[in-house]
């Protein structure tokens, strides 16, 4: 199915077409009043581009990859916060467009956000179920009273039902085979529903950037091997979250002629330099 056929069944599945049909005002109610009959406009959708690993998994035809859908998930799932100039100076090492942006870019900007982290988090498989080995990492879930595992496309824990509000179940799930995808917490929605409840909290109750030392994600903490990964998935965020590159109007072929010819006035001063768009997550991969 084509990325357009995807987006037409997924909105029409988020905002319910066909489900309900709008009541016509009759020719006799004023405008006004009839405006204030009509439902509220749907928000707009846009699919993300691919990551660097979604575009690779398709040259080999691996279908553990991302699902448009899940662009569609996620954009309908924002809370307002995360729309909001508040959260401008968090995401400018990704997208210093940020606050330009139309309110369906921005959607679609944390769409591939999110669509970054789990390639680097998970290699976009959904039922990836991971039991570290590392001493420090050797905790009982609070949940499940047994030694943690960071399960589905971010890597999460059935811990994070309860301080993110996520929508686990672990009663149910422990009922059913340990690599079952109908596992909540394996569901992909589920699964990356939750990460924007963990993203909200760190930019916005936490006031933190995406790359924080502190983040819950350790793909996300700079100075590590892992948040390399991250960076590398974030090459093909969308075009409209970058600045043009400025470039200086070119003269008429008369009038560079008369400049070049012309000697150039003393100045004590250096003269001043314009640089092109270049990619502001670039010196982190140095760290």
């Amino acid at each position: 199915m084509t990325k357009i056929a995807w987006l037409v069944v997924g909105v029409a599945i988020i905002t319910g077409l066909g489900a309900a049909v709008a009541p016509m005002a009759k020719n006799d109610i004023p405008s006004a009043h009839a405006q204030e009959l009509a439902p509220p406009p749907e928000p707009a959708f846009k699919l993300a581009p691919s990551t660097p690993i979604a575009e690779k998994k398709a040259e080999l035809g691996d279908d553990r990859t991302w699902s448009p859908a899940w662009d569609l998930w996620i954009e309908a799932a924002l809370p307002d916060d995360l729309l909001s100039p508040q959260v401008a100076k968090a995401v400018k090492p990704f997208c210093p467009r940020f606050v330009a942006l139309s309110e369906a870019d921005k959607r679609t900007f944390w769409a591939y956000f999110f669509q970054a982290l789990a390639g680097a988090e998970a290699g976009l498989v959904p039922t990836a179920d991971v039991h570290h080995k590392d001493p420090i990492l050797q905790v009982r879930d609070d949940v499940t009273h047994h030694l943690v595992r960071q399960q589905g496309l971010l890597q999460l824990t059935y811990m994070d039902q309860e301080r993110y509000g996520c929508d686990f179940d672990w009663e149910k799930d422990k009922l059913l085979d340990e690599h079952d995808a109908s596992k909540t917490i394996l569901q992909p929605r589920n699964n990356l529903l939750c990460g924007v409840n963990i993203i909200r909290n760190q930019l916005i109750d936490q006031h933190k950037p995406l790359l924080s030392s502190t983040s819950y994600f350790a793909t996300l903490q700079p100075g590590t091997i892992s948040v390399r990964v991250f960076l590398r998935q974030m090459a093909n965020v969308p075009a409209v979250c970058k600045r043009p590159v400025r470039t200086e109007p070119q003269p008429e072929p008369a009038l560079r002629e008369a400049a070049e010819s012309a000697p150039a006035a003393p100045t004590n001063d250096m003269p001043g330099t314009r640089s092109s768009f270049a990619w502001p997550v670039a010196a982190s991969m140095t760290h």
